[in-house]
């Protein structure tokens, strides 16, 4: 399963990946903004990528997808739709590396992620879930039509929660 746009290809996270997910993981920024997942070597990465994106994958048809440049294959980040079990809707997530940061990559990783979740699997609803202090993923998540609502408790942090607008 994968997703292309114009510069873009958002495919399914396999164990191979687990270098970049270790590098993706501990960047100060996700620490900082998304937290700290203890991902501290490669089996601890193949770890997450089994029990995180391919679990959800499984369960749902969804998840978060490795970010590839088409032009080089480069890895850039990860995007996509998440079903946590303790909020009713579903969310769309990402996170780049810093090379990758302020190109517009997040954007079209982030429209693509919403029109698959739209056109492929039918969700309807989609809500963002972020730190107060990220301005960027803030301003992303405006772009993308959702506007702030109020606060969801993520483990002991209440992060903010942007919503569509309501008709």
């Amino acid at each position: 399963m994968h997703i292309e746009t114009e510069r873009l290809r958002l495919r399914e996270l396999v164990a191979e990946d687990a270098p970049f997910i270790l590098a993706l993981l501990n960047d100060p920024d996700f620490h900082r903004h998304i937290g700290d997942r203890g991902v501290r070597d490669l089996t601890a990465a193949r770890d997450y990528i089994e029990q995180g994106p391919r679990l959800s994958y499984a369960r749902h048809g969804f998840g978060l997808y490795l970010i590839e440049r088409r032009s080089d294959g480069a890895a850039m980040g990860i995007c996509g739709l998440v079903k946590r079990d303790h909020l009713p809707d579903v969310d769309i997530g990402y996170a780049l590396l810093p090379a990758f940061r302020r190109q517009g990559y997040a954007l079209e990783a982030a429209q693509a992620a919403l029109r698959d979740g739209r056109e492929r699997l039918g969700i309807k609803r989609v809500v963002g879930i972020v730190s107060a202090g990220n301005r960027d993923s803030i301003a992303l998540l405006e772009r993308l039509g959702l506007h702030e609502s109020g606060t969801v408790m993520m483990g002991e942090e209440a992060c903010l929660l942007l919503e569509p607008a309501t008709d």
